[in-house]
């Protein structure tokens, strides 16, 4: 069964949509939570979130690439947990890779900016001019949230490597979001 038949699911409100879009595409999801969270169990949970509002959002939505709304919905979801299991705690640790691009936008402006809409097309067009290596890292580490140390081992790239790409990558992003008028 490919994407389009398990979306068709979804629609036609075939509770088995979700069991196989679980069993099809969790190693990818708890990939992405473990690398946002540390307790196994609490990217296990984000897991059943993503599930369930991916049962609760499609319909009306259809989406083109099923992993890839997964892995938006998971994501949400750990970011979500995360928030929460920091909230009450001063000396919490941030999620580094937004925790580095605040350092674009501003602290205040983050959280508002990162549910644009129209940003996240702007960054993607950004992403487009880059190279394929720089976007690669760039989206392993603000996306996927992996850690430096797992971009060099996928790629081979050395420590130093991958943090100058990366800041010259924010760097030219910073640039282009000026232009773009995101900063006064």
């Amino acid at each position: 069964m490919n994407d389009e038949d398990l979306i068709g699911r979804f629609h036609a409100r075939d509770e088995t949509a979700v069991r196989e879009a679980g069993a099809r595409y969790a190693a990818y999801c708890l990939a992405i939570a473990r690398n946002v969270l540390p307790d196994r169990r609490d990217a296990e949970e984000c897991l059943s979130d993503a599930l369930l509002a991916a049962w609760n959002s499609i319909p009306p939505a259809r989406p083109a690439n099923l992993k890839t709304y997964l892995g938006k919905l998971i994501r949400d979801a750990a970011v979500d947990r995360w928030r929460k299991n920091h909230a009450a705690k001063r000396d919490a640790p941030a999620i580094v890779p937004l925790e580095e691009l605040e350092e674009l936008l501003g602290e205040e402006e983050i959280d508002a900016a990162l549910e644009e809409a129209e940003l996240s097309r702007r960054i993607s067009a950004f992403l487009r001019t880059r190279r394929e290596a720089e976007r690669n890292v760039f989206l392993r580490r603000y996306w996927y949230y992996d850690s430096i140390e797992q971009i060099c081992a996928r790629w081979g790239y050395k420590k130093s490597r991958v943090t100058m790409m990366l800041k010259r990558t924010r760097d030219a992003l910073a640039e282009f979001l000026k232009k773009e008028g995101y900063f006064l």
